[in-house]
């Protein structure tokens, strides 16, 4: 397998055309003393939304990589990819994150059931972890409702990964990653042990693991929950991490992956103690706030790149419930909190880049705009090369909130 480097920054660039001023944000931290290793990152739903291939988002990373001399490691993410809809990234991509969410419930065999329940005895009783204070105390009950939930997902992951080795000619030289976390209900620290036992059990080199936590991890937008419960779900969950590397001979690069991570200003500083005092590593993925950058850099522009903006808005509003529907899990819009298109087309630069940057101390900012800003790609995807000359007309503006943002935002306070 391809060893998984210990911090990797999941990036997303929904037109790839900003992978060099996300690349200049890793650069800005490299100098500043943190390694972090980029991982682009684009689902096969913006592929077939935006109406591009993989193997663009591979060329413009390896472009930015070499114009801008980058020596360090970089992969490419098959994100959220399962056996219907692999095979497009098998040749570009060497980062694959399995999502078996959909498979997540689905009633396992009775007899895999039993076969995991003998195989595993030390599961059953009083589970010590080192770092949690409390042992577990787990039932055959337990194992068998977690198993029936979970069981048929770890299989189904088991058959992607082999099915990409296959289709790579027999090697496995990439990063293997399970997500688990669109899903109804977050996975407790006993169930994920459960859960990364069964994974062991299918052969699977997992790097990463994407769990389910508590909370709302809305796309764009900061976490909306209970820190303090985040921060000791989060600990928990890499005590289970280091006790399954040795309980089960998971790879010792094995580590937690936060999806949807973009703007979760809230949970940086846990998340920034914890890897402290572990030392753990961590994916973090923050794809959609990209995008949402170039459009925020297209109204600080003004003029006809702010009137371009706001007709990405006026039709987003009008197109609302679609754009919405496949996301509905992960946001969280009140429509009455919603300017209207004309309010929004009599709005000045700073009007419009106060309601959508993610300044919560900005009396402006509205997370509402934002979050339907932020599924609202389609509208700018539709908009061909209208939007696409826009962002080449004013590259200089974009890059700078798009760097800025990445660097200031999301790795200062998570690395620095």
């Amino acid at each position: 397998m391809k060893s998984c480097p210990k911090f990797t920054f999941g990036v997303g660039d929904r037109f790839a055309h900003q992978a060099a001023s996300q690349l200049a944000a890793f650069q800005l931290a490299a100098q500043a003393g943190v390694d972090l290793v980029p991982v682009w990152n684009k689902s096969n739903r913006e592929h077939l939304i935006i109406g591009s291939e993989p193997s663009g988002t591979r060329a413009a990373a390896d472009k930015a990589v070499a114009d801008l001399g980058w020596t360090q490691p970089y992969l490419l993410d098959a994100d959220h990819i399962n056996l219907k809809t692999v095979d497009r990234f098998v040749a570009p991509c060497d980062f694959f994150t399995l999502d078996v969410a959909d498979d997540i419930g689905e009633a396992a065999d009775p007899a895999d059931i039993e076969a995991f329940i003998a195989k595993h005895p030390e599961l059953l009783g009083k589970v010590s972890i080192a770092g949690i204070d409390a042992p577990f105390e787990i039932t055959r009950a337990d194992i068998e409702k977690t198993a029936n939930q979970f069981l048929k997902a770890t299989q189904k992951a088991g058959a992607i990964y082999r099915h990409i080795v296959e289709a790579k000619g027999g090697t496995d030289d990439f990063v293997t990653e399970v997500s688990m976390d669109e899903t109804d209900k977050p996975q407790t620290p006993p169930e994920l042990l459960v859960i990364l036992a069964a994974i062991a059990d299918q052969g699977i080199p997992i790097q990463t693991i994407a769990p389910k936590f508590t909370g709302r991890f809305n796309k764009g937008v900061d976490y909306v929950g209970d820190v303090t419960a985040f921060e000791k779900e989060f600990n928990d969950d890499l005590a289970v991490i280091a006790h399954a590397i040795s309980a089960y001979g998971l790879p010792s690069s094995l580590k937690l992956s936060v999806h949807s991570g973009s703007d979760k200003f809230s949970i940086y500083p846990a998340i920034r103690r914890a890897l402290a005092r572990t030392g753990a590593g961590l994916h973090i993925k923050t794809a959609g706030t990209t995008w949402l950058e170039e459009v925020i850099g297209l109204a600080e522009a003004g003029g006809a790149a702010l009137d371009l903006a706001k007709q990405i808005y006026a039709t987003a509003l009008s197109k609302k419930e679609a754009l919405c529907e496949p996301y509905a899990t992960v946001i969280d819009i009140d429509d009455a909190k919603l300017p209207s298109a004309e309010e929004v087309n009599g709005w000045t630069s700073d009007q419009f880049t106060g309601a959508l940057r993610h300044d919560q101390s900005n009396p402006l900012y509205n997370a509402h705009f934002r979050q339907l800003l932020h599924v609202g790609f389609k509208v700018a995807a539709q908009l061909g090369d209208t939007y696409l000359d826009a962002l080449k007309a004013n590259e200089a503006i974009v890059a700078k909130n798009v760097t800025g943002n990445l660097f200031d935002r999301h790795m200062k306070p998570l690395f620095l």
